[in-house]
């Protein structure tokens, strides 16, 4: 057989890469990676952005696709022989991108380039190329360059370690429950459990740390001890509490040592801590305006978070018998006393919500406003219930529709794939230099929702919905971008902090009556969801909206603090439960251990950035106004207003500063009213 990820020609072929490709592959594209840069540095050859690009990035980018089919299917695909494989190559992988960003001949090359002759695509590039040198240590010299890159390499190993832990801690864990136990669990999620148990070969019914599994419980099981028992099980994972065999997967060193590493990179690099490094490519100006801007979040939020702790004590008190409600008691609390205060349960809705009627709703509203169509399509998959589809746009005349991207949509839970959803690039949209043709781009949208049982669809809960579209989000910024440079297409060059814009901009949708009608059908009678039912979901749209802020803002500042004054070598969870004791309201207990499973923060990218979700909320929710003033009589969203959010927002990627494509679409800067008023937090007069 030929080695699948060697094949270049269209889509990866994910169906055939096998762990014995990934050493051969890897060697191979490292070696041509490395003769283009010897090429492109030499001193005789030209310092053109075109000339550059036609040697060094096409090997580059090839490096990067085959790489990152890898490190999908070690993600959504593990197995020991793949993970080994993936580890293996990846120190090989990491110190050819560290020496590519550091190498001062290539760095000199750029800074000879005559940006008076790029366009406004690629002199952004270029004025991004040149700051990420910086960043990348192109100006250390010596044993400081030596020692940046083995901080690079380190790094990389103990950020995959920290992702394994995690996802081994959650899958080692199981729990066999008896139907008693399982009193007040809905009936799909006790169906799921014992199909679960007889895979297994066990009595009983099987619960595992997988959210589709974890969350019913939590919401709905009447037996206290039994969401204990998950509760202290899914806030201790990866964490130095538990067995012996619970121990093995501990992440307090590697967090301890990354903190340590991070530190010493920013001070080689000049600066004082790692969260300044952080924000030099963000829209946010400094570690300071950040924590002002949450601590600012906070302040407003508190009020509406101490009476939400009020509520859910008081009925705990008079409706449900717990004087003292523990940790592992108020999701069950919440849950009750939103089903009480708006007469209906998420249960309820979730009866409505098929996965199949609320793809079919999410595409309408795409195609509505973006003036594409959505298509099924085909390609090599990593798993049968992966589907893929390609987004097309209309042209006169009978004439063929162009192709605008594609991408897979992976939206199960299962055993070795990594939790939580998020959005990858497979490839970008691209002129490419080599032979001119356009690279159309491609996505991979990753859920991780509950499967169909019975012969069923599976259905999704609200939340679920509202994941969908914040992931969808993310792919139309990736798939309907305009721009024609690869550094800076779709989401390639966006800020960090405003790279949420487009995804929680989504969300928005999964509350209008005239998006929501059209995605629902019940599971067994196929009747749409009730205006009446809708009408209460609204109603409880911002239950609880001030505990959800806090939580994020306890989150953001932990991050950001851990990496802006917290020494590496003290404990950190001294620093978590000050910030808990000055922004919580409802505190966590003593042995809780998130940080140990906070991957966004060691595992994904979001060091010292995930404020950015937040800060991202304030530009998405004003950009979202902008619809909600120009919406119809009937409530339709106006097309015109989504013409004009594509072409500012979607279309132009990172091919500008991310402020200057928000103003272009609403003519100021954004301000953060339009965010309180949609999470109900808005002061009144």
């Amino acid at each position: 057989m030929t080695n699948a990820l060697l094949d270049f020609s269209d889509l990866p072929l994910f169906d055939r890469v096998r762990p014995e490709d990934v050493a051969p592959a890897t060697d191979q594209l490292l070696v041509e990676a490395e003769q283009a840069l010897e090429t492109v540095t030499a001193p005789d050859f030209p310092a053109d952005w075109s000339a550059i690009a036609k040697v060094l990035d096409v090997a580059t980018e090839r490096l990067g696709r085959a790489w990152g089919v890898v490190g999908h299917l070690n993600a959504v695909a593990d197995t020991p022989e793949l993970r080994a494989a993936y580890n293996a190559a990846m120190p090989k992988v990491t110190e050819f991108w560290t020496r590519l960003g550091a190498d001062e001949r290539l760095f000199a090359k750029y800074k000879s380039i005559d940006t008076a002759v790029l366009d406004a695509e690629q002199r952004q590039a270029h004025k991004n190329a040149m700051r990420n040198f910086v960043l990348s240590g192109a100006e250390l010299q010596g044993a400081a360059r030596e020692r940046f890159a083995e901080l690079q390499e380190r790094q990389a190993e103990l950020s995959q370690k920290f992702s394994e832990n995690a996802l081994d801690a959650t899958d080692a864990f199981a729990y066999y429950a008896t139907l008693e136990e399982l009193a007040g669990v809905p009936e799909d999620a006790i169906a799921s459990a014992r199909a679960a148990a007889e895979a297994a070969g066990r009595e009983g019914y099987k619960l595992t740390l997988k959210m589709p599994s974890y969350l019913p419980v939590m919401q709905f099981a009447h037996s206290s001890e039994l969401r204990r028992t998950l509760y202290t099980a899914y806030v201790t994972r990866a964490s130095e509490i538990g067995t012996d065999e619970q121990r093995k997967f501990d992440n307090s060193a590697i967090i301890k040592e990354t903190l340590a590493l991070r530190r010493e990179e920013a001070r080689l690099l000049g600066y004082d801590n790692f969260a300044q490094v952080s924000v030099v490519p963000k829209m946010a100006e400094s570690p300071a305006e950040v924590i002002a801007f949450l601590q600012d979040l906070a302040r407003r939020a508190k009020p509406y978070g101490e009476k939400d702790v009020a509520d859910m004590r008081a009925f705990a008190i008079e409706k449900l018998g717990l004087a003292d409600p523990q940790p592992w008691d108020w999701t069950y609390v919440g849950e009750k006393l939103k089903e009480a205060r708006y007469s209906f349960s998420e249960q309820e809705v979730k009866q409505y919500l098929p996965a199949p009627k609320v793809l079919a709703g999410l595409f309408k509203i795409v195609e509505t406003l973006f003036d594409v169509q959505i298509r099924r399509d085909q390609a090599p998959v990593w798993h049968p219930t992966v589907e893929f589809y390609r987004i097309e746009r209309a042209r006169p005349s009978g004439q063929a529709p162009v192709l605008v991207g594609q991408f897979y949509l992976d939206p199960s839970a299962r055993a070795g794939k990594r939790g939580g959803a998020w959005m990858d690039d497979v490839r970008a949209r691209w002129l490419r230099p080599d032979d001119g043709r356009l690279q159309t781009p491609v996505a991979q949208l990753v859920c991780n929702f509950g499967e169909g049982i019975g012969g069923k669809p599976p259905m999704l809960t609200h939340d679920d919905v509202i994941t969908l579209f914040h992931e969808f989000g993310h792919g139309l910024q990736h798939m309907l971008t305009q721009v024609n440079e690869h550094d800076v297409s779709g989401i390639n060059g966006v800020e960090w902090d405003a790279v949420e814009l487009p995804s929680q901009f989504m969300e928005n949708f999964v509350w209008e009556w005239d998006v929501l009608r059209h995605m629902t059908a019940h599971a067994d009678t196929g009747e749409p969801l009730p205006r009446e039912l809708f009408d209460k979901m609204l109603a409880a749209k911002n239950f609880q909206s001030g505990l959800a802020t806090l939580r994020q803002v306890e989150f953001s500042l932990f991050d950001m603090l851990l990496h802006a004054e917290h020494d590496p070598a003290q404990d950190f969870m001294p620093l978590l439960a000050t910030i808990r004791q000055d922004v919580a309201v409802l505190q966590s207990p003593a042995f809780s251990r998130t940080a140990h499973t906070f991957s966004h923060i060691f595992a994904g990218g979001y060091a010292a950035g995930y404020y950015s979700y937040k800060w991202a909320e304030v530009l998405s929710a004003d950009a979202y106004a902008a619809f909600e003033e120009t919406a119809g009589a009937d409530g339709q969203p106006d097309p015109e207003t989504g013409r004009r959010y594509r072409e500012a927002i979607l279309e132009s990627g990172g091919s500008r500063p991310a402020m200057e494509s928000f103003k272009a679409f609403r003519g100021r800067a954004p301000t953060i009213d339009a965010l309180l008023r949609h999470q109900g937090m808005a002061p009144t007069a």
